[in-house]
């Protein structure tokens, strides 16, 4: 009996990771979900090994290059921000007109969503580039870092443009049924990110030691050539949405459109990206040595998302697809078993990182003072996992249906006016310092799940058209 079960989720697993288009408006939920969350959680775990690749070069450098890093991707989430809303917008269409058996205007919305795109990520990569040293002095940081290791989010922003083409475009595949390539294009550049990071900080015979600014360009050639082979995949491949033959002129009702829908995409990641900000300016006050711990511990709770991440991706897929079908009740059905899902796996996670702290924040560092600060920012981050795997699957939902204001009224209220002031108050006002910032998150993620729980249950999302 067990070995039986076993054989069948092998070839479950076997056949999400094949590659192929899938229809998920008709057949088993509980199998719908499965096969579109495999790959996405393991794509979530590819973009996420950036990050912890990076850290773990860098953090051989010293407090400061890891501070570094720390400090410039909290700012710029916010273009992580405009590019997850983009291409929430994005696959909110696609999914859509693909419910509706329409691909020639699939194709369409996912040309269109790339080509605003990359207007927007140009008009930020300029001035992010220049104003470089101004961003750091704004974000605390301290005269060495400022001075030295600027180079670094100079390349960031500048480079920006395969951010924002590499979630749009794994967004379309994702929302056309087809979540393996959006996985198969992140293992492509994470080996990449592999080889050249140490290669680039280091240096090796003629490739000079570049530091925390080599860093940088590896990820971005990594990306890089990551949107590359999207691109050919996109025009080449034979999936669903296809960019041969297609109208290439700029058509802007329906980009007028994808922006509408974008607004409140855009805004709820806007919110909840600038109060990490906000946050990680009070963690500076307290030094490089506990704003390393926060920036390696953040690194790691993001690592233990990616499932909460995977499946809530699935589920906005489901919920549209089924949607355009014009199956509401199948949409619901599928939402409540991926919630199911996220809580079970993110109450696992949440175990992990409460048993195995300090083994996780060692794997980085050896310095006593970073590692006993991290411990505490995952013990405490991690009790509201449960909370956050629930929450992060219902946003979904209303993305996925197109109706991205919801989501964006919820984050300003727990992460504007719940999160930041209770940062403040209980890091400053009653002396918990950094540790009053992670008790906020906690707070922050349950009220998140608690009022996105309650407009959920009222199905106005069921009728939101697109």
């Amino acid at each position: 009996m067990v070995s039986a079960k076993l054989k069948r989720i092998y070839h479950e697993i076997k056949l999400s990771l094949r590659g192929e288009d899938q229809d998920y408006t008709q057949g088993n939920l509980k199998r719908a979900v499965f096969l579109l969350s495999v790959p996405m959680v393991l794509e979530m775990m590819m973009e996420s090994i950036f990050a912890i690749v990076d850290i773990f070069f860098v953090s051989r450098l010293g407090a400061d290059a890891i501070a570094t890093v720390g400090l410039t991707e909290s700012v710029i989430t916010i273009i992580y921000a405009l590019a997850v809303g983009l291409s929430a917008a994005a696959s909110a269409l696609v999914s859509r007109r693909v419910g509706e058996g329409n691909l020639s205007k699939a194709s369409n919305s996912a040309y269109q969503a790339i080509l605003t795109g990359i207007c927007l990520s140009v008009i930020l990569a300029v001035p992010g580039a220049i104003y470089a040293k101004d961003i750091l002095i704004f974000m605390n940081a301290s005269s060495d870092i400022v001075n030295k290791m600027s180079g670094y989010t100079s390349i960031m922003f500048g480079g920006n443009v395969v951010i924002m083409l590499l979630f749009i475009n794994n967004a379309i595949f994702r929302s056309a049924g087809n979540p393996v390539l959006s996985m198969r294009v992140l293992w492509f550049a994470n080996i990449i990110n592999l080889i050249l990071d140490p290669l680039f900080i280091f240096g090796w015979g003629p490739v000079p030691a570049m530091g925390i600014k080599g860093a940088a360009i590896a990820t971005t050639i990594g990306r890089g050539l990551a949107v590359i082979y999207q691109f050919y995949l996109l025009r080449n491949g034979d999936g669903r949405i296809k960019l041969k033959g297609i109208n290439y002129r700029p058509d802007f009702n329906l980009i007028g459109k994808l922006l509408k829908l974008s607004t409140g995409s855009v805004s709820q990641y806007i919110v909840a990206t600038s109060s990490w900000v906000i946050l990680m300016r009070i963690v500076a006050q307290y030094g490089s040595d506990v704003l390393a711990a926060y920036t390696i511990s953040i690194r790691i709770i993001v690592f233990a998302l990616l499932p909460a991440w995977g499946i809530g991706n699935a589920t906005s897929t489901l919920v549209g697809q089924n949607l355009g079908a014009g199956q509401a009740d199948r949409a619901e059905q599928s939402a409540w078993l991926a919630s199911k899902a996220n809580m079970v796996t993110m109450g696992f996670v949440a175990i992990l990182l409460q048993l195995f702290p300090g083994f996780l924040i060692g794997l980085f560092t050896d310095n006593p003072n970073i590692i006993e600060v991290g411990i505490s920012s995952l013990r405490t981050i991690s009790v509201g996992l449960v909370f956050y795997g629930l929450g992060m699957t219902l946003v979904n939902v209303f993305n996925g249906s197109g109706d991205t204001q919801t989501p964006f009224r919820i984050n300003i209220i727990c992460f504007w006016m719940i999160e930041i002031p209770l940062a403040w108050l209980l890091s400053g006002q009653f002396g918990f310092e950094q540790q009053g910032v992670f008790m906020s998150i906690v707070v922050a993620d349950v009220s998140m799940t608690a009022i996105v729980y309650h407009y959920f249950k009222k199905e106005k999302w069921k009728l939101k058209m697109v």
